[in-house]
């Protein structure tokens, strides 16, 4: 039996932030009901293919899974456990916002077996959640985590955001120690991507900017990466240890499932936008599936894995592909080494921390 990661989407929240191009919307607890129906009949229909699997971990993405009522989150995980072999110490996690948690549902989640909690906090300041969209301000947060952690959750994480509209260093660096504080076991602290579509592109992006709206609001250029080394600084003072390149955890609590994406385990995707990779097939819900070269295989384990702070192994790459990694990216890596954007570390390529500035460029680098 394979080791399998499983995704499940439920595209519901309560309103749609500015800055999300994610597939979620509001719905009716009637709507939300049908969902969860017909998601437990795909869960199901996976009894086949779970048979060579053990399942290694879950997450519950969103949208904002804990919207969901308790009893219809009792009835996914009931599918799950009815279908597929999941390990005891499986990482199962599910995203939640504040003001959608309450006590009854955190006892619900510990009874069902879910063992990790990913709350969207964004910032500690309530004047850039209101311009965000957030329904929440930093108190009901505080509630929030507070009751995970009376319910016996002992690994959460808290995502923030840097970049906002309005935010400076100093509000950045005040939110990062705030949440540090509080002792979360990991914490994601992503860059504001300005997305095609959303509200904030419209705001911020090129056609924001050739109307002249608010577009000297966005912090520049060398703010968000000075924002981005003193996130370093700051959490490790607080004993946590930057393992991805968003992601920060104290030891022995970085995120498993993820880790399995940058790693090119096999997961299975259920529900609407959800995206799958089994064997050498990766497809979306409803898509054709596509089988994957050997090239494109190739690079992905290049462009996924260097997201890791431990980089790619050239070992694994020999085992994985029969031929050693050098002849196939020697001259990348040897230029991404004269600009001084990667190194090797024993058995490891990985980005330097001047690489780590510019890691889109140099991903890009390693498509084939």
């Amino acid at each position: 039996m394979r080791p399998l990661e499983i995704y499940l989407h439920i595209p519901f929240c309560v309103q749609k932030c500015k800055y999300c191009d994610f597939l979620s919307a509001p719905a009716s607890s009637g709507e939300r009901a049908d969902y969860v129906e017909s998601l437990c009949r795909q869960i199901r229909s996976y009894r086949k293919l779970a048979e060579a699997y053990h399942v290694v971990s879950i997450f519950i993405g969103g949208g904002t899974p804990s919207l969901l009522e308790t009893r219809q989150m009792e009835a996914i995980t009931g599918a799950l456990q009815d279908t597929f072999a999941i390990e005891k110490d499986a990482e199962f996690t599910v995203e939640a916002n504040p003001g959608t948690l309450s006590e009854e549902k955190l006892k619900g989640y510990r009874k069902v077996g879910i063992n990790r909690l990913s709350i969207g906090l964004q910032s500690t300041v309530d004047e850039e959640l209101v311009c965000l969209g957030r329904i929440h301000t930093f108190e009901e947060f505080l509630e929030s985590f507070c009751l995970a952690r009376d319910a016996g959750f002992t690994n959460v994480n808290v995502d923030l955001m840097f970049g906002i509209p309005g935010q400076t260093q100093k509000s950045w660096e005040r939110s990062l120690r705030k949440v540090a504080d509080l002792g979360p076991e990991h914490i994601s602290a992503y860059g504001l991507i300005i997305e095609e579509g959303t509200p904030f592109y419209e705001m911020y992006g090129e056609q924001g900017k050739e109307r002249g709206l608010y577009a000297d609001r966005l912090p520049g250029e060398e703010t968000e990466r000075e924002m981005y080394h003193r996130t370093l600084t700051i959490l490790r003072e607080y004993g946590y240890e930057r393992y991805e390149i968003s992601n920060y955890a104290r030891p022995g609590y970085a995120c498993r499932h993820n880790l399995g994406y940058w790693e090119r385990r096999e997961y299975l995707g259920i529900g609407l936008g959800a995206a799958s990779l089994i064997g050498r097939e990766r497809w979306n819900q409803g898509e054709e599936h596509t089988l994957l070269s050997k090239e494109d295989e190739m690079e992905e384990y290049m462009f996924l894995g260097l997201r890791k702070m431990e980089g790619v192994s050239r070992k694994q790459f020999a085992l994985l592909f029969g031929v050693e990694m050098e002849q196939v990216y020697g001259d990348v890596i040897r230029k991404m080494q004269k600009e001084n954007l990667l190194e090797y570390a024993g058995d490891f390529v990985r980005l330097t921390e001047f690489g780590i500035d510019v890691s889109n460029y140099v991903m890009s680098e390693f498509i084939l």
